[in-house]
């Protein structure tokens, strides 16, 4: 019986994918296999030598203490794309929002008395004339699954498409409609878009991504879209091209101090992927990559260690966690050969300090071939499958 520990509301069409003879899911942090999660802050959590894996129902992992857990060889695991139409369709609604003047509008017809209502409301709506999306640019930084999804509806629409990404993934270039642009650098994408949209991580290198120099290369009357995360944007510095008039509109799903009381920010309540749709979408997507990690050892969409799939051959399987360090493979072999056993095939991936090995046997994994192994100086997890 494998152990499954869940911190946040998970998905019953994700939680079914465990079937119930083989695993126990609950909230009990007793001894698990493996931890679901949302957006439980888990920096502060005990890592307990039973855990081999994290699996985040969503994309962002700013809430999982990645050094950590790779230090103790457990794989993290997120769901890239699980959420993309969700997102797809806030950022589409907040470029209307913004265009159209919609949320300052509303507030203006709200707050009017309702004597006379009509003529005052026909009055007043001169001033929230807007503009219409067809021959705008929209500027993507970021184009994973998410910004490919913006990109292709937003051309659909009319609109000019520039995007930067100078690490997207084959998969994704392959998706992108033809028509979207590819700006060489950052400053050029700001420097002609009429809105811009971001869709990246927040690490060192995007912590203020958006900062006073770039901000002044946006043009007149741009909007700002930050479906992405707090901390990207330089809001202190996006306040004051509000307050001047230069930048129209900041739309932002993390309002977090007084900048959302101001009349050209348009915050919204973490909206992103809040839609019943993307929640089972993220939960069954993470249960089928969790489950067929902790029986078969394959990793699909880690966030620390490499991706490593491979078909079962053999009796059994040696899944191993362990440092990126050079001789590691050779001494692995050769506490399996050691004990006569014979290796039908094999797989070592690597990512950045950490790697992966998959190795099949014909013959039963003993005790003292795992034993042996975890010897070996840079071993991290050994499990026999």
């Amino acid at each position: 019986m494998q152990n499954i520990q869940v911190l946040n509301n998970i998905s019953p069409l994700g939680l079914e994918k465990f079937p119930k003879d083989t695993y126990k899911i609950s909230t009990s942090n007793d001894n698990p296999d493996a931890i679901l999660v949302r957006s439980a802050k888990m920096h502060d959590m005990e890592i307990q030598n039973s855990l081999k894996a994290v699996g985040r129902a969503g994309a962002g992992v700013n809430n999982i203490p990645l050094q950590k857990m790779s230090d103790n060889g457990v794989v993290v695991f997120n769901t890239p794309g699980a959420n993309a139409n969700a997102v797809k369709e806030l950022v589409i609604s907040s470029m209307l929002l913004a265009s159209r003047n919609i949320c300052q509008g509303w507030r203006y017809v709200n707050d009017l008395p309702l004597d006379n209502l009509k003529a005052t409301v026909e009055d007043g709506k001169k001033q929230y004339s807007g503009s219409e999306l067809p021959g705008k640019t929209l500027g993507i930084v970021g184009l994973g699954a998410i910004g490919v999804e913006i990109a292709n509806a937003a051309s659909t629409l009319g609109m000019d498409v520039i995007g930067y990404d100078p690490s997207i993934s084959k998969k994704n270039a392959w998706k992108i409609s033809s028509d979207v642009e590819e700006a060489l650098s950052l400053e050029e994408l700001f420097s002609k878009s009429d809105f811009v949209s971001f869709h990246v991580p927040l690490v060192d290198a995007t912590k203020n991504l958006l900062n006073a120099k770039r901000i002044a290369l946006l043009p007149d009357g741009c909007v700002v879209i930050n479906m992405s995360r707090d901390g990207i944007v330089d809001e202190d510095e996006l306040i004051k091209a509000l307050d001047s008039g230069s930048v129209k509109y900041y739309v932002t799903d993390f309002p977090i101090d007084e900048k959302k009381n101001h009349d050209r920010v348009i915050a919204l309540p973490h909206l992103g992927a809040s839609t019943s749709e993307a929640e089972e979408n993220c939960a069954m997507m993470i249960a089928k990559q969790i489950k067929d990690y902790l029986e078969n050892g394959n990793i699909l969409n880690s966030v620390n260690f490499p991706d490593a799939k491979m078909p079962r051959a053999g009796s059994e399987r040696l899944a191993i966690t362990h440092r990126n360090i050079p001789n590691m493979v050779r001494q692995i072999t050769k506490a399996i050969a050691e004990e006569e056993a014979n290796i039908v095939d094999m797989l070592n991936k690597s990512r950045g300090d950490f790697a992966y090995t998959l190795i099949d046997v014909e013959e039963e994994i003993s005790s003292s071939i795992i034993d042996n192994i975890k010897l070996v100086e840079g071993i991290l997890k050994v499990r026999a499958l």
